[in-house]
């Protein structure tokens, strides 16, 4: 069965929510450095989706849409 695709809003719900745990918690050495590379390999699921819509904006404005940054 094929796993569902999450969301942006899911993935920074998920870092928001190691973080938090992080931040509250006294974790072990093993236990934050787990909670650690999950808020890492999240940070970075989430930097890849904002850098694939950047990319599909730019390519809507380079198709004679009006870049809403620039008014």
């Amino acid at each position: 069965m094929a796993k569902k695709k999450e969301s942006y809003e899911d993935k920074m719900e998920r870092l928001e929510k190691v973080v938090a745990h992080m931040e509250s918690s006294e974790l072990s050495l093993d236990e934050s450095i787990a909670k650690y590379e999950e808020g890492i390999n999240l940070y970075k699921e989430l930097s890849k989706l904002l850098q694939e819509a950047e990319g599909r904006i730019k390519l809507l404005n380079d198709n004679g849409e009006v870049d809403f940054a620039q008014e």
